[in-house]
């Protein structure tokens, strides 16, 4: 893994920087607090988003809501670039995981959980957070903490991070297994099956001879339950049919009874139609009578009309013109009387005054003189002709009241006459409807009568079937049913008693035959188990004698390795390191070969071997946990204890200049001498509390 461009966003004094570092020696130089290990850390945050101490607050500006870091780096040749945030929120600090994304070459392969971003990156780089933070970054002041750790504390540090520790985890995992293992035989041992085994086989055997007679019996309760099951069937055939008869017989009286009610009821129906004939036949005669009391007033009638003169051959509707002839020969007699009457009247004027004219009158017509003779003739006419008109007067008066009565009696006939017509005429229609009705019932009645005849003999019949059914038939169909039905229950629960004890039988040879293969099973596990408990105890004691084994090599290999990084910085002078120890514990010997502990060396000298140290066990655990060397080292101010007046700051920064192993060195140093050895220099400053970058070479 090499870092190639980290860009921090409101990181301490940082507001926006970016910052580029190349393969090889990179220094990071700046005064106190310019932001020089704001980096470091932030690179940190950034891969792995956990805090170094219990909160956020190292990382974000105070003034600030939000920060974010950006690390972008190569491995085998692809780019990545990883991006984390936090976020202010009250008085606490998160991480902002819409932030959280991790791309390669440009495409997303991770985002927003940090699992996910987590085993990405171990996938990609094989670097955890453990890893990481014990041999890549070399924080201040934490460089000699192995070498200061108590000798057992150093060696199960080391062994769990060289992952020896799993040897023993497992040798105490394993002896767990092994009693369990133990625990199960000494069950397996006592289960009364498994030392029972041939008992089980022998119950088996059995079981399997009576299962066999047990089918052959059972055949044969099935051949008999079929016919058992046929004799069943044919006696409830009978029976049904025997039934079916029943219930046409049952049908048959149900329509016996309903004949008997509709026989019964068209007798009644043949009286009332009877009553009503014979009442019918009277209301005709009736009717008959009275019409021909209606002729005889009619003829009656008729015979008045001819009396008073009228023609009774002609239609009775010019009957009343001839009646009007009455009143206009009255009105005209009356007429002549009344004109008679006034010429009496005026007579008898003219007579008066004749009678009291004296002789010297003048006719008042002939203007002759009134004489006597003369006078006595005119009122001897006069006389006359008054007794003449008397005797037409009285003769129109008796032919008037004749005319009169003949009159009122052709008037009174021709009345009599309308009304017996009228009622003719309404006789004739009521006679002629009382004829049909007449007709209707007689035809009603004889369909009646028919209709009792054709009743009659359906019920004769249906009285003839009802007799031909037996009912002692239905009884023998019941009773051979009945004991059908018997015979086949009883093989049927026979059937089903053998069934029941086949499927016992069948459980129990089931239930057994599991036992013995459990059996069987379990005598084979046991074998396995003891198999396994001799493995396990083999294993163990493998275990328990490796791990020495590969501590020693592994101190063989760290020894080398710290030597020759050692060799490297002090420089060709005599070598620091002599021996370590199995708990990782370095000793140095003096020129004078005494062997001295770590901790009584010099600060400087101390210093120089906490750095070889350190770097030997990340490049040895490297290559032992992801099988390559460690291509990485983040070092914050690695001079501690180291001062300028001897040249030690700069013979470490010459040593780790020619260092090649490892690709890619980050160091952040305020000594302008050490970084004057790097390939890289970046100089950080600090202008109006922000950070400022510039590139130096």
């Amino acid at each position: 893994m090499k870092i190639d461009i980290v860009q921090l966003e409101n990181i301490r004094s940082h507001t926006k920087s970016t910052v580029p570092f190349t393969r090889g020696f990179n220094c990071v130089v700046g005064g106190v607090g310019c932001g020089k290990s704001s980096v470091l850390y932030a690179v940190d945050f950034a891969l792995f988003g956990d805090s170094v101490g219990r909160s956020f607050e190292y990382l974000m500006r105070e003034d600030a809501d939000w920060c974010r870091v950006t690390v972008q780096f190569t491995q085998n040749g692809n780019t990545y670039k990883l991006t984390r945030g936090l976020k202010r929120k009250g008085k606490g600090i998160s991480q902002d995981f819409e932030q959280l994304k991790l791309w390669e070459d440009d495409r997303l392969i991770a985002s927003m959980k940090t699992e996910a971003i987590a085993e990405q990156f171990k996938a990609i780089t094989g670097l955890d957070k453990e890893l990481y933070r014990e041999i890549v970054w070399f924080r201040q002041e934490h460089l000699k903490e192995l070498l200061d750790a108590a000798p057992r504390d150093r060696q199960r540090r080391l062994d769990e991070l060289f992952g020896l520790s799993d040897y023993e985890t497992a040798w105490s995992n394993i002896a767990q297994y092994q009693r369990d293992y133990e625990t199960e035989k000494r069950v397996y041992e006592k289960d009364p099956d498994v030392s029972g085994l041939e008992k089980l086989n022998a119950e088996y055997n059995r079981a399997s001879e009576e299962f066999t007679l047990l089918e052959m019996a059972l055949e044969d309760s099935v051949q008999r339950l079929e016919v058992a099951k046929r004799a069943l069937e044919e006696a409830d055939l009978r029976l049904k049919r025997s039934e079916e008869k029943k219930l046409a017989v049952e049908e048959l009286k149900r329509k016996e009874a309903r004949l008997n009610a509709n026989i019964a009821n068209m007798t009644r129906t043949l009286v009332s139609l009877t009553e009503r004939f014979e009442g019918k036949k009277t209301i005709i005669d009736n009717l008959m009578q009275r019409q021909n009391s209606l002729d005889s007033q009619m003829k009656l009638c008729i015979g008045k009309l001819e009396q008073a003169g009228l023609p009774t051959n002609q239609p009775y509707e010019q009957l009343s013109a001839c009646l009007a002839g009455f009143d206009d020969r009255i009105s005209q007699l009356r007429a002549e009387q009344e004109a008679t009457s006034r010429s009496l009247q005026q007579d008898q004027k003219r007579a008066t005054a004749l009678s009291e004219a004296s002789q010297d009158s003048k006719c008042p017509v002939c203007s002759q003189p009134l004489t006597g003779n003369y006078k006595t003739g005119l009122l001897d006419n006069i006389k006359q002709e008054n007794a003449e008109r008397e005797k037409a007067i009285n003769h129109l008066r008796l032919e008037v009241a004749t005319l009169q009565k003949t009159k009122t009696v052709a008037s009174q006939a021709y009345s009599d006459l309308q009304t017996c017509l009228t009622r003719g005429s309404d006789l004739k229609a009521r006679i002629a409807e009382e004829e049909g009705n007449l007709k209707n019932l007689a035809a009603e009645l004889e369909a009646q009568q028919r209709l009792e005849v054709a009743q009659q003999t359906e019920l004769d019949a249906c009285v003839a079937e009802i007799a031909k059914f037996d009912l002692s038939e239905l009884q023998a169909a019941k009773d051979r049913k009945d004991h059908a039905l018997k015979q086949y229950y009883a093989v049927e629960s026979d059937l089903r008693t053998k069934e029941n004890r086949k499927t016992d039988l069948a459980r129990r040879l089931d239930d057994t035959k599991d036992r013995i293969n459990l059996a069987q099973e379990k005598l084979e596990r046991m074998e396995k188990i003891r198999r396994t408990i001799e493995l396990l105890s083999a294993i163990r004691d493998a275990y328990r004698s490796i791990q020495p084994k590969l501590r020693s090599e592994f101190v063989k290999v760290l020894r080398n390795f710290v030597q020759q990084i050692l060799d490297s910085l002090v420089g060709g002078e005599t070598p620091m390191l002599n021996i370590i120890d199995d708990t990782y514990s370095p000793y140095v010997k003096s020129e004078s070969g005494v062997t001295r502990e770590v901790s009584n060396l010099s600060g400087g000298e101390r210093t120089l071997l906490a750095f070889a140290y350190r770097l030997g066990l990340g490049q040895l655990i490297m290559q032992s946990r992801t099988g390559h060397g460690l291509s990485m080292l983040m070092l914050d101010e690695p001079t501690e204890n180291l001062g300028s007046e001897d040249g030690s700051i700069e013979r470490l920064a010459e040593a780790i200049s020619r260092f090649k192993a490892i690709e890619q060195i980050i160091a952040v140093t305020h000594s302008e001498a050490f970084a004057a050895k790097g390939d890289h220099v970046i100089i950080l400053e600090k202008e109006a509390g922000v950070s400022k970058i510039s590139i130096e070479r």
